[in-house]
């Protein structure tokens, strides 16, 4: 059992991916991660989500605007800022590759059980994203 707020566990896992820490996601998402979200489950399932991120719009860089916790649960709302390389990812299907700089808002719920993330909820302005990449 973990002695660290939830709070705490989401700040770490955010450092750590800024960062370009690769060990992240093994030591503070559970494997089992439950993701309410579309998209694969589990631990290799938010990697792959990320992989994919990365490989689409990357190099990516995140800007945190808000986070808050509530007992086990933690809002974070932040920004992805890349660019445009690739379309594979189904929101992306069938755009032509832009190779624009392109933000992507995000509002993520964590739950956090014994010092785990062990759910995921998660709240895109796909839309705005979408806009910057066909005008």
């Amino acid at each position: 059992m973990s002695d660290r707020s939830a709070h705490d566990v989401v700040a770490e896992m955010f450092e750590r991916q800024r960062a370009g820490d690769d060990t992240y996601l093994d030591e503070l998402v559970a494997a089992d991660m439950i993701n309410h979200a579309a998209g694969p489950q589990g631990r290799s399932g938010l990697r792959s989500i990320l992989s994919t991120i990365e490989h689409d719009l990357g190099p990516v860089t995140y800007e945190q605007h808000h986070l808050i916790g509530d007992g086990d649960l933690v809002a974070q709302h932040l920004t992805l800022h890349g660019t445009h390389r690739a379309s594979t990812m189904p929101l992306l299907a069938g755009l032509a590759v832009a190779g624009q700089p392109a933000a992507w808002t995000f509002i993520h719920i964590w739950r956090v059980a014994d010092g785990l993330i062990v759910e995921h909820w998660a709240c895109r302005d796909d839309m705005r994203l979408r806009e910057q990449l066909t005008t």
